[in-house]
């Protein structure tokens, strides 16, 4: 998608867009949960701003995936080594 959406708008995806999407996304998402709680909602109903919210966090978690890509994260064993840590063992 990312790739798609850098060639159709001419973008050059350098360490400031990738930080900037990033931004802008958690904005989104923040408006979005904002409406799900009565605020700038207009008239959308309770239904839209739920999906908008899903819709927003998607984006987030898209674009955080397109940047952990782009620096050489792996998400999944960076999550578990600064989370996993926290947990206890698991009982096998």
């Amino acid at each position: 998608m990312c790739d798609l959406y850098a060639e159709r708008f001419g973008i050059d995806r350098d360490a400031t867009w990738y930080l900037a999407k990033l931004t802008e996304e958690l904005g989104e998402l923040q408006a979005a949960y904002l409406a799900t709680k009565g605020a700038q909602r207009g008239a959308v109903s309770e239904n839209v701003a739920r999906q908008n919210l899903e819709d927003e966090a998607a984006d987030l978690f898209g674009f955080l995936l397109v940047f952990a890509e782009w620096q050489g994260i792996d998400l999944a064993d960076a999550f578990a080594n600064k989370w996993g840590r926290h947990l206890p063992p698991a009982v096998e």
